[in-house]
């Protein structure tokens, strides 16, 4: 593939961005907007052909991103629109609309699940913006919409195909949170060093809530806090409204607060959805054999559960780690065009 200044001229689709005012996110327990972009590529011939209905794909961005992170270039990388401009172009996939939702808030993501501690996300996506795509744009309705992300996205994909069945045809989650005993609770202990450092829970918030931004070492620990806030919202006897899965002392994982984030690990969670995952048209999962957060491991624990269900999806690794890995949606989408029935 040619750098994104290097490419030969190919028909461009366009980005329309709609905001509108979200009535399930006011009140929500950061203040955070309810007023939300939402980014919609319209794919090359969508205005040349009035009559034409299109499959709808929604792209979660990963943790701290949001719909304006997929248009974002950088060097040697294509934005998310030129990707799709291209795969349309060499016929690898027919033409389709493209949705990216914001989902972001003050800890940097929502996890895509509706929270007492940061707001109703999963709604917000299923009830919401789902609707809003459909009355607004020429859409095939649920028999021709997918939902797919990477990490914190992927998740998210999984999330919605579980909870909400029919609401969508085919899922892919790349790199997404799987297994947290072996992904997401290897930072518990940097998170209580970090959280010390700090003085607690309380002045983080307060700086987040005034608008400084986190210090680049901080990622990690606003994570997991992120992730408590998603997965731990109760019990919650502290004041900022979840409870912490670790021992601030120590380090050490809090079984009784642990077993509620477990409760939404997909490994966890198939059993208990098996007939939404088994209804899908595709069930698309991949992790690089070098993920820094042992991703690889979780996908195949989640893949063995799978076959242990008799749920039928399609499970790769490749080369790499966690980041830079938006080249696997060369993979997935026209995975997902194709499960479809989509003609190019």
């Amino acid at each position: 593939m040619p750098p994104p200044h290097r490419q030969s001229k190919r028909e461009r689709g366009r980005v329309e961005a709609v905001s509108f005012d979200s009535g399930l996110l006011r009140g929500n327990p950061f203040d955070d907007p309810t007023e939300r972009e939402l980014l919609v590529w319209l794919p090359p011939g969508y205005d040349r052909e009035p009559d034409r209905r299109y499959a709808t794909l929604y792209f979660l961005a990963g943790y701290t991103g949001t719909g304006r992170a997929f248009l974002n270039w950088s060097a040697w990388q294509e934005s998310l629109p030129e990707r799709l401009e291209r795969l349309v172009a060499e016929r690898r996939c027919p033409p389709f609309v493209a949705v990216m939702p914001d989902c972001f808030t003050t800890l940097g993501g929502s996890q895509y699940v509706d929270s007492r501690a940061l707001g109703p996300y999963e709604s917000h996506l299923a009830e919401e913006v789902v609707p809003l795509v459909d009355a607004r744009f020429r859409t095939l309705g649920s028999a021709g919409r997918a939902v797919l992300g990477k990490s914190s996205g992927g998740i998210g994909a999984l999330w919605l195909a579980m909870r909400r069945p029919g609401l969508f045809a085919a899922a892919a989650s790349h790199s997404g949170d799987c297994a947290f005993e072996i992904s997401l609770a290897q930072a518990f202990p940097g998170a209580a060093v970090a959280l010390e450092r700090w003085g607690g829970v309380e002045p983080l918030l307060a700086a987040l809530r005034r608008g400084e931004p986190p210090d680049g070492r901080d990622i990690d620990l606003l994570g997991t806090l992120c992730c408590a806030a998603a997965y731990s919202p109760e019990p919650a006897p502290e004041p900022w409204g979840f409870s912490l899965p670790f021992d601030l002392e120590t380090g050490a994982t809090r079984p009784e607060v642990f077993e509620h984030w477990l409760s939404f690990d997909p490994v966890r969670a198939a059993a208990r959805h098996r007939d939404a995952l088994a209804g899908l048209k595709l069930l698309y999962l991949d992790a690089g054999r070098s993920d820094e957060y042992q991703l690889q491991l979780g996908a195949r624990l989640l893949s063995r559960e799978l076959h242990r269900l008799g749920v039928p999806h399609r499970h790769e690794e490749f080369d790499g780690g966690h980041r830079n890995t938006a080249h696997r949606y060369d993979v997935s989408v026209p995975a997902i065009c194709e499960a479809l029935d989509l003609v190019v």
